[in-house]
């Protein structure tokens, strides 16, 4: 018997016994077919900060450049989380407007982010020169929300007032969900990484912690499958205004809705 035929039959009888092959990790960092797209998104959200972008660099206001891509194709989940290039941060498409529902693996619209990129936009909350640029923004009043610490940069605030606005106007099955909030600014990382937290950026909020589900936590609790108790016409206002929100991602975390106007696609 020929050597292949020999680890062709080895093969045959590995599947037979475990009932499938073992699963071939997927690999990321290729860029988007509509990468143009997607940069010029950024261009537009972000003017005062992004100059514009050629064949190679993200260009800031500043001089400062942004590689588009590292050139690596091969990257894991993790890498592709603690390690991204601009390119990366498009990796999957934000479906805003669709049905609530769990994702594709590894699908986090939004949560691979540039931290370069983002301190250049809004500042470094470790030196103090974001604190300035905040506002405190009434949250749903007429429902005894209280104020929360928002940017004032690229309207962030004023989207998250419209936002407050229009949620204070559902019926009130939904107001339980709103009230109490969870928090905004904070100048932390994310639980368990060395990963800048978007609320050190004053442009994420999380609402009430009582109706929430977050994977960190499912997981430690031994349990974890996506899952939500977030009604969708609560969604719907925040995409609307250039939020998106955590429950679209593999890694769920229901609560959190940060402010991303570039990944949410011109609405109607």
């Amino acid at each position: 018997m020929s050597v292949l035929v020999r680890l062709s039959a080895t093969l045959f009888l590995a599947v037979a016994l475990t009932g499938h092959a073992a699963a071939v990790e997927s690999k990321y960092g290729a860029p988007p077919p509509d990468l143009k797209t997607h940069l010029q998104r950024l261009v537009n959200a972000y003017p005062d900060t992004i100059a514009g972008f050629d064949a190679a660099d993200l260009i800031l206001k500043d001089g400062t450049r942004l590689a588009l891509s590292d050139g690596r194709t091969d990257k894991t989940f993790e890498e592709l989380l603690n390690s991204p290039d601009v390119d990366d941060m498009f990796a999957f498409a934000y479906p805003a407007g669709a049905p609530a529902g769990p994702p594709g693996e590894n699908a986090d619209p939004g949560r691979i982010r540039v931290e370069a990129l983002f301190q250049s936009i809004y500042g470094d909350c470790k030196t103090g020169n974001l604190k300035p640029k905040l506002r405190q923004v009434p949250w749903v009043p007429k429902l005894g929300g209280g104020n929360l610490s928002f940017h004032t940069a690229y309207g962030a605030d004023k989207a998250l007032g419209a936002v407050s606005d229009e949620l204070q106007a559902l019926p009130k099955p939904f107001h339980k969900y709103l009230t109490p909030a969870s928090g905004t600014f904070n100048c932390r990382t994310i639980a368990k990484t060395n990963r800048r937290s978007m609320h050190a950026y004053a442009i994420a909020i999380d609402i009430n912690t009582k109706f929430t589900s977050y994977w960190q936590w499912d997981k430690d609790a031994g349990r974890q499958k996506w899952q939500n108790q977030i009604p969708l016409d609560i969604v719907s206002i925040f995409e609307k205004h250039g939020f998106i929100w955590g429950g679209r991602w593999d890694h769920y975390d229901t609560m959190h809705f940060e402010y991303r106007p570039e990944l949410i696609p011109p609405q109607p």
